[in-house]
């Protein structure tokens, strides 16, 4: 099963595709996508087309996005949310569930702790993915989110075969 994973931004949208072969996790790929041009609209359309290009690519069965924190920049707060509607949206018009992380669970999933560094994600990163080379901290993020929300769909997976092995 793959897993994509993405890391919203308006800017910089950070993406990491892995593969999910039992309990074990290998990378596929990650990357940036760069908004292009200055009109929102336009950086809008820019990210949609290159995130519909890397699932056309990747074929992920399942998806995850970081969620959105309140910060004291509300305009810069809509703009992020707006570019991650576009994280949500294209996933969900391909037929992919789109599953939502808090940062801090992120983090305490992949390093162990709540309130991690860029460094040390990128660190644990490399360490759950032996070989990966990251194409920035954007794309090592969105790799976090995607070894999280594996672990999710794992745990949610043992969590249904316990129930029905109960019932049975």
């Amino acid at each position: 099963m793959r897993v994509l994973g993405i890391d919203p931004g308006l800017r910089n949208m950070g993406w990491g595709v892995i593969s999910v072969d039992g309990s074990r996790l290998s990378h596929v790929a990650n990357g940036v996508c760069e908004s292009v041009g200055t009109d929102l609209g336009v950086r809008l359309v820019s990210l949609f087309t290159q995130l519909q290009r890397i699932l056309a690519i990747h074929a992920p069965v399942a998806a995850a996005v970081e969620q959105t924190f309140v910060n004291k920049d509300g305009a810069g707060t809509l703009k992020l949310g707006q570019a991650r509607g576009i994280a949500m949206l294209v996933p969900a018009l391909a037929g992919i569930e789109v599953g939502e992380y808090a940062p801090n669970a992120i983090k305490k999933a992949v390093v162990g702790v709540g309130h991690a560094d860029k460094a040390q994600v990128a660190h644990m990163v490399r360490l759950q993915l032996p070989g990966v080379e990251l194409a920035g901290p954007d794309a090592a993020d969105a790799l976090a989110i995607a070894i999280c929300h594996a672990h999710h769909l794992q745990s949610a997976g043992y969590l249904a075969r316990a129930l029905a092995r109960a019932q049975a």
